[in-house]
């Protein structure tokens, strides 16, 4: 097996299973959660890691590629990140070669989301400014600009052909777009509804939403009204990523000091908890299925938190399979996948680090 994805999977088929208890933990502090929950996406949390082993250096590319927090990463196949920071700028980088590709200015105030649609070669980029634009390599200009939002746009993601764009916001809206033309085919508002994620469900009618509120949702996109919800958690859900084959989506959780702090994996067929992955300390702001889980294959999921460390995680079983702390980076933001399992890593101090595997466990390779 050649690939860190591969390695890991391999690894899994040979050791037994454990499956952990589900229940939540109690929060003696809900209250003191509640009362951050209006400006949790606005800014994202501060803090240093108080735990893990200490990870080897990396190596650096020089000067970062963006001179404020990075907010959201995504992956431009085969070696290209791209990155939207609170700089207001969206960039891609070559993380082989090690050099600046491509770079975008024109939203009007930080950038919160970012993500690449492969059948349209298009970069998508959502802003507290309210819009959402599009841009495409070798173009310095926006090449259709997305509006209608009345607050912060916080979610956004295409589906596989990249026809149609999903978009959430703090105004409690979802909205379906047309790429090619720029138009809001669909709205749905729901009260309370402060979305945080939106994904499309591969294969299928659905798109997942997590929100404020602290749900779970599942949307039929042929009417865009929610099919239904999975059980409330006790803390907001800040970020949902689906399964290749669709069966599995993951979502995780808002929190402090290890009250909250957890992932969660559901089964979308079963309408049911899978397993919930405790071990972070801090809020949970980024999950996400490695290439091939599901199916027949192991479930890998990647969790990045405010207490600076990235955990590698048995999404069946809950067992934690390694733990890489990045001293310095600050809280960690979001994460993307590369198809050779290497793992993107948005950060608050450091700019992107690139992670990959060295003798059994997560390591950071490279930060830019």
């Amino acid at each position: 097996m050649n690939s860190f994805t591969d390695r890991i999977m391999g690894k899994l088929f040979s050791r037994p299973k454990h499956r952990k208890g589900q229940g939540q933990r109690p929060a003696s502090a809900a209250a003191v959660m509640e009362s951050r929950a209006a400006s949790h996406h606005a800014e994202i949390g501060a803090g240093e890691a108080r735990r893990g082993r200490l990870a080897s250096m990396p190596e650096t590319s020089g000067k970062p590629v963006h001179s404020d927090a990075v907010a959201s990463v995504g992956v431009v196949p085969p070696d290209l990140c791209l990155s939207g920071s609170k700089d207001g700028v969206v960039r891609l980088f070559n993380f082989n070669s090690q050099s600046l590709v491509a770079s975008w200015s024109g939203h009007d105030s930080a950038i919160t989301k970012v993500c690449y649609g492969a059948s349209c070669s298009g970069i998508f980029s959502a802003s507290r400014d309210k819009t959402i634009k599009l841009w495409h390599q070798g173009n310095p200009r926006c090449i259709r600009e997305f509006r209608g939002h009345t607050l912060v746009v916080s979610a956004i993601h295409t589906n596989a052909d990249s026809s149609s764009l999903c978009s959430g916001s703090r105004d409690n809206t979802v909205r379906l777009w047309d790429v090619e033309s720029g138009a809001c085919t669909r709205i749905n508002t729901i009260p309370q509804n402060l979305v945080t994620d939106v994904k499309f469900v591969p294969d299928s009618f659905l798109l997942a939403q997590t929100g404020e509120d602290k749900e779970l949702r599942i949307f039929d996109l042929r009417s865009l009204e929610p099919v239904f919800s999975f059980p409330k958690k006790q803390y907001i859900q800040m970020c949902c990523d689906v399964s290749q084959d669709g069966r599995y989506i993951c979502s995780s959780s808002n929190g402090f000091s290890g009250n909250g702090c957890e992932a969660t994996v559901w089964d979308l067929r079963g309408r049911r908890l899978l397993q919930e992955l405790r071990g972070h300390h801090e809020a949970v702001e980024a999950c996400v299925f490695l290439p091939g889980a599901g199916s027949e294959r192991p479930l890998l999921v990647a969790t990045a938190s405010r207490d600076c460390s990235v955990k590698l995680w048995d999404g069946q079983s809950g067992d934690c399979l390694s733990d890489c702390p990045l001293s310095g980076a600050g809280p960690l933001t979001s994460l993307a996948v590369c198809s050779d399992g290497r793992i993107l890593v948005g950060s608050f101090n450091q700019g992107v680090h690139v992670l990959g595997k060295d003798i059994g466990s997560l390591q950071s390779l490279l930060h830019f």
